[in-house]
């Protein structure tokens, strides 16, 4: 038995280069994303909590933004 791979349809290429584009990039400044990412999350929370209703989702989404923070940081 033989496994033939087959690369990329030559009318799929400019989608499969944008990808590879966009995971380049993401692999590059990815800690820099994931820092913004956690800080608007953190963000978010804390205007929920403003709110007596929005703190039950508010008080989870701000420590898990937190967590996205450290993790991103070390």
């Amino acid at each position: 038995m033989s496994i033939h791979s087959r690369g990329t349809p030559w009318f799929l290429m400019p989608f499969t280069l944008i990808g590879k584009l966009v995971t380049l990039t993401l692999d590059l400044t990815g800690r820099l994303v994931v820092v913004i990412l956690g800080a608007a999350l953190m963000l978010a929370g804390g205007l929920l909590c403003l709110t007596v209703i929005g703190a039950v989702v508010g008080i989870p989404l701000g420590v898990i933004g937190l967590m996205i923070v450290l993790r991103g940081l070390f």
